[in-house]
């Protein structure tokens, strides 16, 4: 059994000081991704970066203070890439993948569109720039787990209030639609899977109590090859302690 958790922290330091490290001892994952880590590598000890002391890998933005993925495991990578190959979302810090011996794994921040238009548009460029990354993927016939805060709220049971949102950025109909054909090409929500009818919300909005009231959104997923979504046997998210806007994602897989 393979046990991966992803969590959006929204500040490496931040979700430090509120006892992430904490949490993630006790749970014991095989592999962890991180989103918005909002740090340089250089300007962190390797204890706070690292207090499990498991193989690390981040990608850090250009743009200090800002976005950033990292992923943690027991077993050393076979392979990693750091970055999607476009030097235009490479310098943000969106894109990492690792490579071990039954399969590969990507932590991902997409973008978010809800600040401006342009970065709207930056969004779109980023989806379909990452579709094609997709089908390769899946025609390539790669077994394979993305990670991450996926910045989509897919479906109506994605997201408390979804009668007022159809016009923000994360429940566009275009947004929508493109994680729609993800899903066609065969790639599988896992969460959704397992659990049809739990909304499961990773987010919620610091405005009006959203987190007290669970008045949230489900933006960050694991979405798998087939063959690794049939190996998922229970998912959690953890809302005990607050580490961050967003709740990691638990999966335990049956996987070697």
């Amino acid at each position: 059994m393979k046990k991966i958790i992803t969590a959006n922290v929204n500040g490496i330091r931040s979700a430090a000081k509120k006892g992430i490290w904490d949490y993630l001892a006790q749970e014991n994952p095989d592999i962890i991704c991180f989103q918005e880590l909002k740090a340089q590598e250089k300007d962190l000890s390797e204890e706070d970066k690292n207090p499990l002391n498991m193989h690390r890998i981040w990608h850090c933005a250009e743009k200090r203070g800002y976005s950033g993925v990292a992923i943690y495991s027991k077993s050393e990578p076979n392979e990693v890439q750091v970055g999607i190959g476009n030097e235009l979302f490479d310098r943000e810090g969106r894109y990492i993948r690792a490579d071990y011996d039954n399969f590969s794994i990507v932590s991902l921040y997409l973008p978010s569109g809800t600040s401006s238009e342009e970065r709207q548009d930056f969004k779109y460029v980023f989806l379909d720039y990452f579709q094609d990354i997709l089908r390769e993927f899946i025609e390539n016939d790669k077994s394979m787990l993305v990670c991450g805060d996926w910045n989509i709220a897919h479906q109506n049971i994605d997201l408390k209030n979804w009668k007022a949102n159809q016009k923000h950025s994360g429940f566009l109909p275009e947004e929508r639609e493109w994680l729609s054909q993800i899903l066609q090409m065969g790639w599988v929500d896992v969460w959704r899977t397992l659990y049809p009818d739990i909304p499961g919300y990773t987010w919620w909005s610091n405005r009006g109590q959203a987190y007290a009231k669970d008045v949230g959104w489900r933006i960050d997923y694991q979405i798998a090859t087939p063959d690794i979504a049939a190996a998922a046997r229970e998912a959690s998210i953890y809302k005990e302690v607050k580490f961050s806007d967003h709740a990691p994602l638990s999966i335990n897989y049956l996987l070697d």
